[in-house]
């Protein structure tokens, strides 16, 4: 299927500039094109996907992609979306969130090639320059009434927006002109609140390019979920592409718990699984749901893409133990990520324990009583074992790798012995 009209049936595009203009340029050539992020923070999270993986379909239909990353917009901030004033990062802290994120779009860009992606930051050259000649040489082009009509800053009018964000879309603006003049950047792409800030860089394109300059702009709609909830939060908060801060287990769990509703939209949206494989899928979710073979390959797609394979088969293997109760051949690893967000409990020394004290220890159980009447009643299991013995005494074949032990009480409530 040719481009655009992949990008029609996914349901990528919500804006252009010039539809017929941009289906005319990719017709005939192959063009460089850009998407940008400013570096918040040390990591991206979910919500910031989809516009760069749009722009990897691109890269895969042979053009070349160039990926921003905002050193300098990154210390403004963008006023989209926002009611009040960010608050400033420092250099150090913003050069960090670079590196962080620079990483990260490593994973989904092909750098090899013709049309590998080139990696800029526009504080190579947007953090050099003087407020002259800014206001000189790209001020003087952008009129107060122009800026004054762009929602992401007509909104803050009354609740008020420094000079610093007012500024911002001429930053970004700058972006767009700069990667024309020296790359031959024909076309960005962003999310549907960055359809502001890149007209305004096709206003700078036209008044100081040479005559008859052409450049493109395209917006991605946002991304919702069906029941009206926010995309890209799990119940313990964003989403991240850091495994650290969303481990690689908690990145396929919140793509496998994929709503029914929504499974069908996120592969289009997120896979490049081809259409037939999808309609293939939509079929499964219609006929029978109980297999959620959609959410299955949408979880191992994203955790595959971002993560890799041995992420993946790591993720795979936790989701399967924790729900046959078969914990005992998970490594130390893999308990941390499966078990991050269970209660806990560390024991402090290394005298062994008695699993009835151990349970009250722990609050597991309320009382030694009921201790003792849960582990008489089968109700107790030890790394997936179940334990009877109500004078059972926990010793180190109970420690997996020496440093945790499990205990479930019940059929679903885990806790978590750490030494």
């Amino acid at each position: 299927m040719e481009l655009l009209q992949d990008l029609e049936w996914r349901g990528i595009i919500y804006q252009q500039t010039d539809e017929e203009g941009i289906k005319d340029v990719l017709s005939k050539e192959k063009i460089s094109l850009y998407c940008g992020v400013d570096p918040t923070a040390d990591s991206m999270h979910i919500g910031h996907l989809l516009p760069f993986l749009t722009l990897r379909r691109f890269q895969n239909a042979g053009h070349r992609p160039i990926v921003l990353v905002g050193g300098a917009t990154g210390l403004i901030g963008d006023p989209s979306g926002k009611s009040e004033e960010r608050k400033l990062q420092t250099l150090d802290q913003v050069q960090l969130n670079v590196e962080g994120i620079k990483k990260q779009l490593e994973q989904i860009f092909s750098v090899e090639g013709e049309n590998g992606a080139m990696m800029v930051n526009n504080y190579d050259w947007a953090g050099s320059m003087d407020i002259v000649t800014f206001l000189r040489d790209f001020g003087k082009h952008v009129g107060v009434n122009y800026m004054l009509a762009k929602d992401t800053i007509n909104s803050r009018l009354e609740t008020g927006i420094s000079f610093t964000e007012f500024t911002y879309t001429i930053l970004q603006a700058m972006d767009f002109y700069h990667l024309y003049e020296n790359h031959g950047c024909k076309l960005q792409i962003g999310g549907s609140d960055q359809w502001g800030n890149i007209t305004t860089g096709l206003e700078l394109i036209r008044k100081m390019s040479a005559e008859g300059s052409k450049a493109f702009g395209l917006t991605i709609p946002l991304v919702t979920k069906a029941d009206g909830t926010k995309f890209g939060k799990s119940e313990s908060g964003a989403v991240w592409l850091d495994p650290e801060k969303t481990s690689p287990y908690e990145f396929y769990q919140f793509w496998i718990n994929t709503a029914d509703a929504d499974v069908v939209k996120y592969l289009k949206f997120f896979t490049f699984l081809e259409k037939e494989e999808i309609e293939a899928l939509e079929k499964a979710v219609e006929e029978e749901p109980h297999l959620r073979k959609a959410q299955k390959a949408l979880a191992e797609e994203m955790t595959r893409m971002i993560h890799g394979e041995e992420s993946l088969q790591q993720a795979i293997k936790i989701s399967a133990a924790l729900f046959s109760g078969d914990v005992k051949n998970l490594t130390a690893e893999e308990i941390k990520q499966g078990f991050k967000d269970v209660p806990s409990f560390t024991v402090e020394g290394e005298e062994e324990l008695g699993l009835v004290d151990l349970l009250v220890a722990a609050k597991i159980s309320p009382s030694k009583r009921q201790a003792r009447e849960d582990v008489s009643n089968g109700a107790v299991s030890l790394n997936g074992e179940r334990v009877t013995d109500a004078a059972y005494v926990l010793g180190d074949a109970d420690r997996i790798e020496g440093q945790f032990t499990i205990v479930r009480r019940g059929k679903k409530k885990y806790f978590l012995i750490k030494y």
